[in-house]
């Protein structure tokens, strides 16, 4: 029976250091209840907030033993009742999952399973998830940011920060970055910024104020 099938998986059963990691070999793979997809996992993102989680220091935690992991990519394999955005075989990427993405495969929520464009392989698609919906919502739905205006992405070297950066460039805005080193500063410039500053050096911030005034 395909219900009795078992994968591999990343299983946490007390909170710690990474050593709580484990690998197993005879987890069960889930099925797709109503509304969701069974996704075969080709790439997964590793986020901060789950290394909080499985720290035990993260505000939520999860009952014991779970499998960690919100950001995957990888291929439809089945769909649950009621799913009719995806269907087997399609390249999808997820913004969360219902039994953890550190597994061989993983069911996720139809609202949270999107297609994966054709321009992209799944290590990117893995990285989509948290970081690029975080930098929408705070550029689109927050700040309702408009063409010719001008934005401040602090600390645009990161995850979310490059990818602020690249919607901001793609949304028209005249994009202000900062980084810490000279390779976070060349790598925000590479990734849409107009122009980048160093955090770390004094009077960063009477540049940027000239530099949005120009």
């Amino acid at each position: 029976m395909s219900g009795c099938r078992l994968m591999r998986a990343i299983r946490v059963s007390e909170f710690g250091a990474p050593s709580v990691l484990r690998l197993c070999s005879d987890v069960t793979v889930p099925q797709p209840g109503h509304r969701q997809v069974l996704i075969r996992v080709h790439a997964c993102g590793v986020n901060p907030v789950e290394t909080y989680i499985r720290a035990g220091t993260y505000a939520r935690k999860p009952p014991l033993p779970y499998t960690p992991g919100t950001d995957v990519a990888g291929v439809v394999e089945t769909v649950g009742e009621g799913v009719t955005a995806v269907k087997a075989g399609d390249r999808v990427f997820t913004t969360a999952t219902e039994s953890g993405g550190y597994a061989e495969y993983t069911v996720a929520a139809d609202e949270c399973v999107h297609k994966l464009p054709d321009a992209l392989h799944f290590s990117q698609g893995a990285a989509i998830g948290i970081p690029y919906f975080t930098a929408y919502r705070a550029l689109v739905h927050k700040a309702r940011a408009k063409a010719g205006e001008t934005v401040l992405i602090h600390g645009a070297s990161g995850g979310v920060g490059v990818a602020a950066c690249q919607l901001s460039r793609a949304l028209g805005l005249k994009v202000l970055g900062t980084a810490g080193t000279p390779e976070g500063m060349k790598l925000v410039l590479n990734n849409g910024a107009h122009l980048a500053f160093n955090h770390r050096e004094e009077g960063y911030t009477d540049q940027i104020m000239e530099a949005a005034e120009a």
